[in-house]
């Protein structure tokens, strides 16, 4: 059980970092993090940091896919969590 929420908490922490990241590079004109690990990142347990990092930094919230992927992601990883615990207790 504490791994899920170490999980959960590290990953949320990365997909900010990745999405701030990104931004600041994106000003800079400088290499830019792949669109594609930004996407992945919310599947494996970061949906609500890439959620907090697409608001907090207004990166890629013109993007419709941007919006839908990563609202899945955080969908599927509630609802998991939700099934989880309560099937574990």
């Amino acid at each position: 059980m504490r791994f899920l929420w170490f999980w959960l908490a590290l990953s949320n922490l990365a997909a900010l970092v990745l999405y701030g990241v990104d931004k600041a590079r994106a000003r800079r004109g400088a290499w830019r993090i792949p669109e594609r690990t930004l996407l992945i990142v919310p599947f494996f347990g970061g949906a609500l940091g890439a959620l907090l990092g697409m608001l907090l930094f207004r990166h890629k919230i013109r993007k419709l896919y941007f919006w839908i992927l990563v609202l899945l992601a955080l969908l599927l990883w509630v609802v998991g969590t939700a099934v989880f615990l309560t099937r574990v207790g």
